[in-house]
């Protein structure tokens, strides 16, 4: 195994296609509320509005030689993005600043777990993220059913805030003053 890291250019998320990809699989795989909503959610419909709204992106690849293995995509974004058409995914009135943090997609293929490769992608994105003086609130969304994902996070310092669509997303929270610990 020969892992490494890659930062790309918001020009070259096609390399994240397929991942993206496997990871609506895996997320509807794990699913117990509501898992067709998974139906519809692709790279095309997922990651490529989500780079297009952001203010920033930050997008990772993890590769053992040529082999995409896994990727971590980060973003500031306007705190209103949230608030859409599917969900309303945090009080906006509790967030203080205009723009927010967001780990917004996470994904290492099984055999590639257990090997750190989570924990490294985790601390890449939050040195990134930490670097905005204009944001102050990290979230984290986690679909239902992947509790492996919740505890992760949860061990990282974020806190569950609430859940949205009746179960289906676990919002997680972070605020900058916490994180900096």
């Amino acid at each position: 195994m020969e892992l490494k890291y890659e930062m790309i250019p918001e020009d070259k998320i096609e390399l994240c296609r397929d991942a993206c990809n496997e990871l609506m699989s895996f997320q509807k795989s794990k699913a117990y509320i509501t898992p067709e909503l998974f139906d519809s959610m692709n790279f095309d419909t997922r990651m490529v509005p989500s780079v297009n709204k952001a203010i920033e992106n930050y997008i990772v690849v993890v590769k053992d030689n040529d082999k995409i293995v896994g990727y971590v995509y980060s973003n500031i974004s306007p705190k209103e993005t949230y608030s859409n058409e599917f969900a309303v995914f945090f009080d906006l009135s509790s967030v203080s600043k205009n723009n927010v943090g967001c780990l917004s997609q996470f994904y290492i293929k099984e055999e590639y777990r257990k090997y750190g490769v989570g924990s490294t992608l985790f601390n890449m994105s939050m040195e990134w993220l930490k670097q905005f003086d204009d944001v102050e609130d990290y979230f984290i969304f986690v679909s239902n059913g992947n509790d492996n994902a919740l505890e992760f996070y949860q061990r990282k310092g974020f806190a569950v805030s609430h859940d949205i669509l009746d179960g289906f997303i676990t919002v997680l929270r972070s605020e900058k003053k916490l994180a900096n610990k």
